[in-house]
């Protein structure tokens, strides 16, 4: 049984004195430094990758910005790093001078603290002026200093899906219909018109009641659909003649969203009458830029997302290739051995999955006296087969399990398992400052025990 100790009623406490931020800065920066943010603050090249994010030919006016240019890069960080929502981001930032500190600003009780939106808003600024090259060279030249085997390289892709329901003809349907009709009335309230009939809201109730069953049979499904293409066809229909009768401006947001549902309705009507899936299939009005990937796996044989060939290089991982739309990265091995010549230099040995070990591939690296993973075709030499075989295995093995777990990392711990972004680019900038937020943490890690080793 733990022993019970009794407090007296009233503890005597050292009396906490509170003197200027300034008198104690420095006591409370070199504390930070100490923390494993400051490690990560002191492992990345801020002023380098301003300069990327720098606009030419800008002349600052009006009001002085909430985030100078650091802070807004550090943000980025700062989300990955956390893993927080924007709205708790900004809350813990204005309660946290160790976050203060990451993104160099300063809150004093009673000020005024911006929005959680403010966040987003500079997401969506860097991401129209990003440059993924220029960044990862800079990253990859501060970082080498605590990098080894710089001349090997490993190769993979990998999906970072987005934050969508999984979709489903009836449902991507049901949506579309679901947006038309809004806006229609939306329409119909400017002109001061009568809403045209339609079956809208007999066919909501067979949605929802086929939505409620747990078993769905093929047959009511095909029936379901074809009452959605009718209903999402005379809707288009219709909202096209109100658009027509008076003269309305339209938001570009508006526009898109029309021509992804007509491009929609195309669509699921050639698979319902025909069985055939169009090239380039929308899975969600909101991101008509995903498609649908195929990755054959067990658990997800379907995943919505980018996909990215990446490099990694002693565990830090760079973006080699980046897209939303399917590609067979055993392709893209050569472009990644240049990657890796442009960041690191010499390349001499490669572990790659069978799927890079073409007969292009394998005649490349031979060529420039490449070791690869790979089997190799026909027989080896006797005096070498050994030698040979142990390497191949070492590279084989080490990609599987460094480079795969480095996968899964980022995905649990760095805000990549569902990328909540909403649009493309700024989607790419999540997916990008995630994978460079994890390699700084380890960058971190590997500058804390060296120094701790100058010291022991």
């Amino acid at each position: 049984m733990a022993k019970i100790i009794k407090l007296p009623k009233k503890i005597q406490c050292q009396q906490i004195e509170f003197s200027t931020p300034h008198a104690q800065a420095e006591q409370y920066w070199n504390n930070f430094l100490t923390t494993e943010l400051g490690k990560i603050y002191q492992v990345i090249p801020w002023d380098a990758l301003s300069q990327h994010f720098r606009p030419k030919h800008h002349e600052r006016r009006g009001k002085k910005p909430e985030f100078e240019l650091q802070g807004k890069i550090a943000l980025q960080f700062l989300k990955s790093y956390s893993g927080l929502s924007d709205e708790q981001l900004m809350e813990r930032l204005s309660s946290d001078y160790v976050y203060q500190f990451f993104c160099g600003v300063y809150y004093r009780p009673g000020d005024k603290i911006p929005g959680f939106k403010i966040i987003s808003d500079i997401r969506c600024e860097l991401a129209s002026i990003m440059k993924v090259g220029d960044l990862q060279k800079t990253l990859a030249d501060y970082w080498k200093p605590y990098m080894k085997d710089t001349h090997v390289m490993f190769t993979d892709a990998t999906c970072y899906e987005s934050y969508i329901s999984y979709p489903t003809d009836v449902k991507l349907l049901w949506e579309s219909c679901e947006w038309t009709y809004e806006q229609m009335k939306r329409v119909n309230k400017k002109i001061k018109g009568r809403m045209p009939r339609s079956k809208y809201a007999d066919i909501k109730d067979r949605c929802l009641s086929y939505q409620r069953n747990k078993k769905k049979s093929w047959k009511a499904t095909k029936k379901l659909i074809g009452s959605l293409l009718y209903l999402l066809n005379k809707l288009n229909d219709q909202l096209d003649e109100m658009e027509n009768t008076e003269k309305i401006i339209f938001t570009k947001q508006y526009n898109k969203r029309r021509r992804t549902i007509k491009k929609v309705y195309a669509q699921q009507k050639k698979l319902y009458e025909t069985g055939e899936r169009s090239e380039g299939m929308i899975v969600s009005i909101d991101k008509s830029y995903l498609h649908p990937i195929v990755r054959g796996k067990e658990i997800k044989r379907v995943e919505f997302g980018a996909k990215v060939n990446m490099i990694q290089v002693d565990g830090i991982n760079f973006i080699e290739h980046f897209s939303y739309d399917a590609f067979n990265e055993g392709i893209r091995l050569i472009q990644s051995i240049r990657l890796h010549r442009s960041l690191f230099g010499k390349c001499t040995h490669v572990g790659a999955d069978k799927i890079y070990a073409t007969n292009k591939n394998r005649k490349y690296c031979t060529k420039n006296n490449i070791v690869t993973s790979f089997i190799p075709k026909g027989k080896i030499a006797q005096e070498y087969q050994a030698e040979t075989k142990k390497i191949k295995s070492l590279l084989s093995k080490e990609r599987a399990t460094r480079m795969e777990g480095s996968f899964g990392t980022e995905k649990n711990h760095y805000t990549l398992s569902k990328v909540k972004a909403r649009i493309k680019t700024t989607e790419k900038l999540w997916i990008l400052f995630g994978v460079h937020a994890a390699n700084a943490v380890r960058i971190a890690q590997r500058m804390a025990l060296e120094k701790q080793n100058q010291a022991a």
